[in-house]
């Protein structure tokens, strides 16, 4: 089939906690341990055998396959395609594993929902698969306010009240913003944002034309006014304490309001989706909501309106081997985004995959504590009408709120943190090869940029760009080494502003950690003096070789050594689509 994947081979290696501290320092740093809890599991047992019906909706053929397979059990679909049309979706609110027989031979796809090249969705909006246990928020859930300071690596917290809470729930954590008028570091006089400028809003005085609606966008993807956040699972309730089952990524202060929630639904936990291709969904392709430890492996994912892959309110979900591709509206504005995570989705791991030719090829709305994107080939973010715009390519960002994602060992266009609707902080990006350019459009052409390799916006603070190799050979003529003008092509674009008069925030440069950086600009690693640690690990999440890097003709890991004789090896995903066969590897 695909690749020769162990299926649970990853590890959080425990070495790589030390590693990062001594890297990063302890605010940067965090235990990155994301995905599926214990690995995906490998299923063998079929409950139900579904082929395409002769005529018509598959949506009640394949549901009540689902309904009536045991937990644990696999619903396989043969070969075929099978429509899923008139609003309707697949509702997989139990650890069942849908499992086609590979991608392009098992194609789920809505026939009246989203078409190549059109603005609007069809005439009933809707996914094609929901793993969740139900599409829509309900009211319900309590919160209980924090007698204590949560301290960023620390696993207990102590509450008002535990009632209501129980070990296996997945609760909330978050704080209110405690937002108020700041001078403004781009000098537009002032802005909506915290006293340490962890949180910085969209909002300013005067107001500026491009600021956001508030108060409502302080709860377009969190809590009213609560956008720093994580998700977590309770271990253990003793009294009024709390203890959860992985450690605080950042620290909630009872000074600003902390807070533990519960939720309405019981997160559906242990739901797989494999070995298909999903097409045409026009409410995104396939969306997690109130779920956990739940994947998709090996799933091709194209010509949706919306998300391609959307994760809201999620924990350890993993999307694996896929290839997601072709959004049909690649416009700002949410209709073409290849990869969401949002209102919280928590310690998600994004592995192995290809994902191109969307307008935002990822975005993180107020979401993606402790996430790990690592080892994709990710490619080609455009805007439909305005080709010569470079997108933001690799991030974390759109939305303020996301903090301590790690990119690791990935191939991208560049890594950025937008600043549209507020700010993001402590990324680090880690061994990754990031080019300056896409693949697919002549980004050395006069018009097109703001080229860079390695950016990050105004107010984007704290990230953390390490062991990185940035540029491409012989291709860096008339570049600068940093700037914070996006008019100037430049290996590191920091604090830059895309609005006239295009000021630079220099606390964005004062913030961000470069070491042991390679650039085919000056052709040198440059190291920060203040680090005396120059030795770089493989991994920051890993205790081994990937196990793409086995498969095929096998691959030399880490791919990406800024600091060897030879600076670049080949990524296995990029490997794959180049020869055309993303999911079979050379």
């Amino acid at each position: 089939m695909f690749l020769g994947v162990a299926l649970g081979a990853r590890a959080h290696a425990a070495a790589a906690d030390d590693a990062a501290v001594a890297l990063l320092g302890p605010e940067r740093a965090t235990r990155w341990s994301p995905g599926v809890r214990g690995g995906i599991p490998a299923r063998n047992k079929v409950c139900r055998t579904v082929s395409p019906p002769a005529a018509g909706d598959a949506t009640e053929l394949i549901g009540r396959a689902i309904e009536a397979c045991p937990s644990g059990q696999v619903v396989q679909l043969t070969r075929g395609t099978f429509n899923i049309d008139g609003g309707n979706f697949l509702l997989i609110s139990k650890g069942i594993t849908l499992r086609g027989a590979g991608p392009g031979q098992t194609i789920l796809r809505k026939t009246d929902g989203a078409r190549p090249g059109e603005e609007r969705p069809g005439p009933k909006p809707s996914p094609l698969i929901i793993v969740g246990p139900a599409r829509w928020h309900v009211p319900g859930g309590r919160s209980a306010d924090l007698t204590a300071d949560a301290v960023k690596g620390g696993v207990s917290v102590k509450v008002v009240s535990t009632a209501g809470f129980a070990p296996g729930m997945f609760v909330l954590i978050d704080e209110l913003s405690g937002a108020g008028w700041r001078p403004d570091p781009l000098g537009r006089g002032k802005i909506w944002a915290s006293s340490d400028l962890r949180v910085v809003w969209q909002r300013h005085d005067p107001p500026q034309p491009f600021d956001d609606p508030f108060p409502d966008a302080a709860q377009w993807f969190s809590r009213a006014d609560r956008p720093i956040n994580e998700i977590k699972e309770i271990a253990k309730v003793s009294g009024n304490i709390l203890t959860f089952t992985t450690p605080f990524h950042a620290s909630y202060r009872t000074s600003l309001g902390a807070q533990v929630s519960s939720y309405p639904y019981k997160f559906t936990q242990h739901v797989g989706i494999e070995d298909l291709t999903v097409t045409g969904g026009d409410d995104g392709n396939i969306r997690f909501l109130w779920a956990a430890n739940s994947w998709a492996k090996q799933v091709e994912n194209s010509a949706w309106f919306g998300e391609g892959f959307a994760l809201n309110q999620t924990f350890g979900i993993e999307i694996r081997d896929s290839y997601v591709h072709d959004a049909v509206w690649a416009q700002p504005g949410g209709a073409g985004y290849a990869l969401s995570m949002a209102e919280g989705t928590s310690e998600a791991l994004v592995e192995n995959s290809i994902i191109v030719k969307a307008n935002k090829v990822m975005v993180a709305r107020s979401a993606g504590t402790a996430s790990v994107i690592a080892y994709n080939y990710v490619d080609d973010g455009y805007i439909n009408t305005n080709t010569r715009w470079i997108e933001v390519g690799l991030n974390a960002s759109h939305m303020v709120g996301s903090h301590h994602v790690l990119f690791e060992g990935n191939y991208g266009f560049n890594w950025d943190s937008d600043k549209t609707h507020g700010n993001a902080t402590t990324h680090t990006i880690f061994r990754n090869h990031l080019t300056g350019r896409r693949r697919d459009f002549d980004d050395d052409a006069q018009g097109h940029g703001p080229l860079r390799c390695a950016g990050a916006t105004a107010y984007s603070y704290w990230h953390a760009f390490v062991g990185n190799v940035l540029g491409v050979e012989g291709r860096m003529k008339g570049w600068a080494y940093e700037s914070g003008k996006m008019t100037t092509s430049a290996v590191f674009l920091l604090g830059w502003d895309e609005f006239a008069p295009y000021n630079t925030d220099p606390r964005v440069k004062e913030t961000t950690l470069r070491h042991g950086n390679y650039d085919f600009l000056t052709q040198k690693v440059a190291w920060d003096p203040a680090v005396s640690e120059r030795a770089l690990p493989s991994s920051l999440y890993l205790d081994r070789k990937p196990a793409a890097f086995s498969a095929g003709r096998g691959y030399v890991w880490p791919w990406v050594d800024p600091i060897g004789t030879r600076k670049l090896y080949e990524l296995p995903a990029k490997v794959r689509f180049d020869a055309g066969t993303p999911f079979t590897q050379p």
